[in-house]
């Protein structure tokens, strides 16, 4: 289907890459809903303000919508830019945020409403830093059984789900 919704782009983790499990699964309910996708690649940008620069370049190249979609670094990096610009909206997983010797980069208030989703058993970021951040900007909190990666078949059911719920509430218009 051809896109004139906008443009959906994916944001990995710290050691992901740009066709990782998550964004797998999740890119052809973005295409069969409308929306064309990109995923940046951060591989060899440990610096997440260099990370934040690069999505905040590439967002305003866009002449269509954005809707900004990340995981753990990634989703940090997503809000960060939604603070700074106005987006569609966000759609955050394992969401790196409140790390120790990270806490320039804490989130600010968002431009945008978001959909964030944790893992119960996240071994990385504490799901209590999602629910955290989620209260702080009104957003939508779900908390699956997984672990900070979201890439056991039953988190990705869930994600997908919760994925399809996303782009149907930003598809109107």
């Amino acid at each position: 289907m051809s896109s004139q919704r906008g443009v959906v782009c994916f944001s990995h983790g710290q050691e992901g890459g740009p066709d990782g499990t998550k964004i797998r699964a999740l890119t052809p309910l973005a295409e069969q809903a409308g929306w064309r996708v990109e995923s940046l690649d951060y591989r060899g940008i440990d610096d997440p303000a260099d990370r934040i620069e690069k999505l905040f370049t590439w967002c305003m190249q866009q002449p269509t919508p954005v809707l900004l979609v990340g995981s753990s670094m990634g989703a940090a990096v997503s809000a960060a830019v939604a603070h700074r610009i106005a987006v569609t909206g966000l759609f955050l997983m394992a969401t790196a945020i409140y790390v120790p010797g990270y806490e320039a980069f804490n989130p600010l208030p968002l431009r945008c409403q978001a959909t964030l989703v944790h893992g119960w058993r996240d071994e990385v970021i504490p799901y209590r830093n999602g629910l955290r951040f989620a209260l702080e900007c009104q957003g939508r909190f779900t908390l699956l059984a997984g672990d900070h990666g979201l890439g056991d078949a039953d988190s990705l059911e869930r994600l997908k789900a919760l994925f399809q719920q996303f782009l149907a509430s930003h598809g109107k218009g």
